[in-house]
């Protein structure tokens, strides 16, 4: 089986997003089954966002491979970081409805 590497568009996004909202960014990996993992990213100001990857372990090789984003986990310290504001309130509201 060939080895995977991370597709350099999440590396793109991931980058654009710690240049938009400040250093050092967080991300939170998590694994959401046959779909791969989903890296949440928080940046400095609080603002949320997120790459999906193949799998948990390109999600953290994703974090290791831009500058200014740390890995992290959901602990009080980035609970606290996320700024979850209306308009984001508003744009996951839209999602769940039928």
């Amino acid at each position: 089986m060939a080895e995977q590497t991370v597709d350099p568009k999440a590396i793109k996004s991931a980058t654009a997003f710690v240049a938009a909202h400040g250093k050092p960014a967080r991300a939170v990996v998590e694994n959401i089954g046959r779909a791969g993992a989903r890296v949440v990213l928080v940046g400095a100001d609080g603002v949320l966002g997120d790459v999906i990857v193949p799998t948990p372990e390109l999600g953290e090789t994703l974090v290791e491979k831009v500058a200014g984003l740390e890995l992290s986990a959901w602990d009080p310290e980035t609970t606290a970081a996320a700024q979850i504001g209306a308009a984001h309130r508003r744009k996951m509201a839209t999602r769940t409805k039928g």
